[in-house]
């Protein structure tokens, strides 16, 4: 289900590529002329915006046929053909950028989140994406890290309270910080989880003898010290480990026992993925 915010997303992308119309192709290719095209790809990885782009392309023009070879999630080799479209002509070449975009975006971040939630698939830990997210193209990104083994962190700032340090400095304390939150989700009458991101394992140990949330950051900690910081926490609260975190070291905060690690890399350091639409003869 595309949400209606990601529908008017498309209708501005839309808007954005084609304005007043794709004169070239309206110049150069009859109305009438119907045509196939093939969606190649021209790298290994992890495809992701299949069903993206049929929406696409079917808001372009419903008379379009897609006819899906893989599926979104799957780790195609280069040279895989992954979609047939079928339909008129004109309608395929105007819509050909736009779906291109979308699906190696994705496909990119998919591919980057298979990596590194392939690292640590032997633990209990689950990789996060954050909010450094492209502007507007947040739901894209965040479905491409599920599809590619990876989980969503909040999708926002108003479905999860994150207290981080410069409301901690600004609130005074951490236990200041987390009465403010309980305060204003009670005068608010909502019901949201609080994170609490501490600096330190004395941080650490006020969040944990204050309560009131369910989940701890540890920011910038080392694999030593989440280590310690496992032992202490024991299960009383979520730990989620944040801060740097590459694809070479993640393997190690994982085998700490952290929840969760969560990785910026996944959207904000992202090579998309090559893709190409060719027109072939039928």
């Amino acid at each position: 289900m595309i949400p209606k915010n990601v529908e008017e997303l498309i209708d501005l992308a839309i808007r954005e590529d084609v304005g007043e119309g794709d004169h070239t192709t309206l110049a150069c290719v009859s109305k009438d002329q119907n045509g196939q095209a093939e969606l190649w790809v021209k790298e290994d990885g992890v495809i992701s915006g299949m069903e993206v782009a049929a929406h696409i392309l079917k808001r372009f023009d419903p008379k379009i046929g897609i006819h899906p070879a893989v599926k979104d999630g799957d780790e195609v080799k280069t040279g895989t053909v992954a979609m047939t479209i079928a339909g008129p002509v004109q309608s395929i070449l105007t819509a050909e950028r736009l779906m291109l975009n979308v699906m190696q975006r994705m496909s990119g971040v998919s591919t980057i989140t298979r990596s590194y939630a392939d690292r640590i698939k032997h633990t209990k830990a689950k990789v996060l994406d954050t909010r450094k997210t492209t502007p507007g193209m947040r739901w894209f990104e965040k479905e491409a890290v599920l599809l590619g083994g990876g989980a969503n962190h909040r999708h926002g700032l108003y479905d999860m309270m994150l207290i981080k340090d410069n409301h901690v400095d600004s609130a005074g304390s951490i236990s200041a910080a987390i009465d403010r939150a309980h305060d204003y989700l009670t005068v608010h009458n909502f019901d949201l989880p609080i994170e609490v991101e501490v600096r330190s394992l004395e941080e650490m140990r006020e969040a944990m003898k204050h309560g009131g949330l369910e989940r701890i950051m540890l920011d910038n900690f080392s694999v030593d010290l989440t280590q310690e910081a496992v032992k202490e926490v024991a299960g009383r609260f979520e730990l989620e480990s944040s801060g740097g975190i590459t694809l070479e070291t993640i393997q190690g905060y994982a085998e700490a026992g952290v929840d969760f690690i969560s990785v910026g890399a996944l959207t904000h350091s992202v090579k998309s993925l090559d893709l190409s639409l060719k027109l072939v003869s039928e």
